[in-house]
């Protein structure tokens, strides 16, 4: 059975198959500690900062004038967090308006052991 790759979807959003295989090694640049921890690489870095940009824009459009604030979940968010709020201060610094934002952490159990 050919495998393709994944495809834009009717609403905009990319849809990855579930028989997807994901991309070959060969064409990334990774740290060679992980050589023998990865197969593939199923969602390339440059697609997941063209999907927080386009998040951030929307993010712009949908508050007008409002006030942001951020909440970030430690510590498995802390990197998108991040991105997401740089991208929507460099927004905010390019356009004709600036949207106040804070930004807040919180940090939650790993894993609740039920008795």
């Amino acid at each position: 059975m050919a495998v393709s790759k994944p495809q834009v979807g009717g609403s905009g959003g990319i849809v990855i198959d579930d028989d997807w295989p994901g991309y070959s090694l060969d064409l990334f640049s990774y740290p060679s500690h992980y050589s023998g921890d990865l197969d593939c690489v199923v969602v390339p870095h440059g697609v997941i900062m063209d999907r927080t940009e386009r998040l951030a824009r929307n993010i712009m459009d949908d508050l007008g004038d409002h006030d942001i604030v951020v909440l970030c979940v430690l510590k498995g968010g802390y990197q998108f967090c991040a991105d997401l709020v740089d991208r929507i201060k460099a927004l905010s610094r390019n356009s004709n308006r600036t949207i106040p934002m804070r930004v807040h952490f919180i940090r939650l159990k790993s894993y609740l052991v039920s008795s």
